[in-house]
């Protein structure tokens, strides 16, 4: 969408929203787009596209014929925009509702549904319904994170009802498979995201994996489909039953792996008896199962619990030579084919090392005329009813520069009612610096929820369920119905995703750090650092408690380190008040989100080659330039420089992503990776 096709949109929307009787097609041709040379039908093509194009703004337009007349007459047919029908509906919220709102929107972490959620909280906040005095539960950030790219393009697919397909490990074959579907909704079970779809193929409804999907998502933009009736994905999700509790036999070289060996179910020595895969009894003991060889002097024998072979794959890949799978068979494949993919992605050409001058740091979607136009929609509300804010402020509150802001105001300001007088433009002023707006022109309230809107406030609301500080009152179940009510047909069409609930799975850590956070009190801790592969013990200042999906994380001054550090409950041993007060040396990091690492300048900065599907990995490891990777004129990666502090983990980082992303300098790093991978695939026979 062009510039001046922005301002033509606008202006209709304007014309078609101020008028009583509706304006006929001609008046519209003559009055907005200026058009006397073109033929009829190129005219009556550009005239259904500007209508759809409000429609997918949230403006219905509206067909109005007159009586005798059939609506196939141009002459005698108007339109217009019914000036309540497109609005979003009064949504009166108390302080407690308020503050169940703000988490729920904040809970979404890098994602397009992360936009939707601050632009739908703009909305109400131009009606003036979000309270001022809300107050947030001290020191807890529960959020949501996405697992990468599949789960942007599928709810994109998901909200357009556009088919798609994608690669997949089929969990019962173990073969990658060519997969057509329809995606019906997407949500989180058992520390999983999960596609609930119609797979074309097979003619039945399947369930999907995320983390099974070896290939990118590929939406098929000229094919639709329509989801059923009262679809809801948790209900679905609901019937989906646990996967079994299995056991792993890998050998661990003797004193590594320390994060393995707390979840390792029995230890073996060398010559005694070994468990080949057997699953628990009634009771959860492991019974002696046939013998399966003896460890190699230097290694031993442990037997790990788990569910899923991809996860554990994962996690076991990142160990790399210090491990070693004996069965069962599936996840040897599983950590087999993650080295196999490392190293054939580190075989490949190294693209040209480029970046943009103007890079940002963050991987965004390039802005567009359609953002600029939404925008502008709820800018208009907004300083309505926020007279006189100091423009940069505004400009903080939309996510934009102050240059691109002011670009937004021009527009507007030229924009108004097919007569042009200066009573029928909008009027807005900002000379002082301070903003106002005299005339709205009936752009004074906030258009309705769009579907993305309404997905990431109700899904977070729900998402909320298992915080204790929420679960206890009935404000969170008042203010989802009230938001529910407000959206109409898109909050029935939210029910289409479901997030995972935020309980914390420590509670007494929990608590503990909390009540340490109230009382400004210092806490000793005994930690597990899986990049050392080793224990420390520290004194901290806690400062607060956040979550990644039920992953929970402590924010704290460390006074080892002299510096603020995150600390994963599950990986601490011990936790307890040390008896002293906190220091004022630590302040929580300002802003939402917090980031889990903290670059320095003089750490190393690593120059990687991201796959599409891993390129969220830029953003979460706070990337500091990135440059786009095309092929044949698609998407085909990122690279990005980030900053680590130790260099002695990236072999690691690699393997775990399993031909996601491969070091491309420094030289030195990128040879001991590929070193270190294949010592770990030579395991498994190269």
């Amino acid at each position: 969408m062009s510039a001046s096709r922005t301002e033509r949109l606008l202006n209709l929307l304007i014309a078609l929203l101020n008028t009583r009787y509706g304006l006929r097609r001609s008046e519209l041709r003559e009055k907005i787009y200026h058009d006397p040379g073109s033929s009829d039908v190129s005219f009556g093509r550009m005239f259904e596209r500007d209508k759809n194009d409000l429609r997918q703004f949230g403006f219905d337009v509206e067909t109005v014929t007159d009586k005798g007349w059939g609506s196939d007459d141009p002459a005698t047919t108007r339109y217009r925009i019914g000036k309540e029908s497109n609005r979003l509906p009064d949504v009166s919220l108390t302080p407690e509702e308020c503050t169940a709102l703000i988490l729920a929107s904040q809970l979404w972490e890098q994602a397009a549904l992360g936009s939707a959620a601050l632009s739908a909280m703009r909305k109400l906040q131009a009606t003036g319904e979000l309270s001022s005095v809300a107050e947030l539960p001290s020191g807890v950030q529960p959020r949501i994170k996405p697992p990468g790219q599949a789960f942007e393009d599928l709810v994109a697919a998901m909200h357009s009802q556009h088919p798609v397909s994608f690669r997949y490990l089929a969990g019962t074959t173990g073969k990658e498979e060519e997969r057509l579907v329809e995606p019906w909704g997407l949500g989180s079970r058992f520390g999983q995201w999960y596609l609930v779809a119609f797979d074309r193929s097979r003619g039945a409804q399947r369930y999907f994996r995320l983390s099974r999907f070896t290939s990118a998502v590929t939406v098929l933009q000229k094919d639709s489909y329509t989801p059923p009736a009262g679809f809801s994905a948790r209900a679905e999700l609901d019937k989906l039953p646990e996967l079994p509790l299995r056991t792993a036999v890998v050998d661990v070289r003797e004193g590594r792996v320390l994060g393995l060996r707390k979840k390792a179910a029995l230890a073996f020595d060398a010559g005694r008896a070994d468990l080949a895969g057997q699953e628990p009894d009634r009771d959860g003991d492991l019974d002696t199962a046939p013998q399966a060889g003896t460890p190699d002097d230097g290694w031993d024998r442990l037997c790990v619990p788990y569910r899923d072979s991809e996860v554990l794959g994962e996690e076991l890949a990142s160990y790399g030579p210090n491990v070693v799978v004996v069965l069962p068979e599936e996840l040897r494949d599983s950590v087999r084919r993650r080295l196999t993919a490392a190293v054939a992605f580190a075989a490949t050409p190294v693209p040209p090392i480029e970046f943009p001058d103007d890079t940002a740091a963050k991987r965004t979607r390039k802005r567009t005329s359609e953002d600029q136009l939404q925008r502008m929609l709820q800018l208009v509300p907004f300083l309505v009813h926020n007279q006189g804010l100091h423009i940069r402020e505004v400009a903080d509150r939309f996510g934009v520069t102050r240059k691109e802001l002011e670009d937004d105001l021009r527009i507007l300001i030229c924009s108004g009612l097919p007569e042009g007088y200066p009573d029928d433009l909008l009027d807005i002023q900002w000379e002082d610096d301070h903003v106002y707006i005299t005339q709205d022109l009936d752009l004074n309230r906030p258009v309705r929820f769009t579907i993305d809107e309404a997905c990431a406030l109700l899904t977070g609301l729900e998402a909320l369920n298992g915080l204790p500080e929420l679960a206890e009152g009935s404000a969170l179940e008042s203010v989802t119905l009230k938001l529910m009510a407000a959206a109409g047909e898109e909050g029935l069409r939210a029910a289409s995703l479901a997030g995972p609930e935020v309980s914390p799975g420590n509670s007494a850590h929990l608590q503990t750090a909390r009540d340490a956070i109230e009382s400004r009190r210092q806490l000793h801790l005994v930690y597990l650092s899986p990049q050392r592969d080793s224990f420390s013990e520290r004194d901290i200042d806690p400062l607060r408690l956040y979550s990644l999906d039920n992953t929970w994380y402590l924010e704290a001054y460390c006074h080892s380190v002299e510096g603020l550090r995150n600390f994963r409950l599950d990986r601490i041993e011990k936790l307890s008040p040390n008896g002293r007060a906190a220091t004022d040396h630590g302040e929580a990091s300002e802003g939402f989100p917090v980031k889990l690492f903290t670059p320095n300048d003089d750490d190393t900065l690593v120059t990687v080659q991201l796959t599409r599907q891993a390129a969220g990995l830029a953003e979460d490891y706070y990337a500091e330039r990135t440059a786009p990777l095309i092929e044949g004129g698609k998407d085909a990666g990122l690279l990005a420089e980030i900053r680590f502090g130790s260099t002695e983990w990236l072999p690691a980082f690699v393997a775990q992503h399993g031909g996601g992303v491969r070091i491309l300098k420094p030289d030195d790093a990128a040879a001991a990776a590929g070193r270190w991978i294949e010592e770990a695939l030579a395991n498994y026979g190269g």
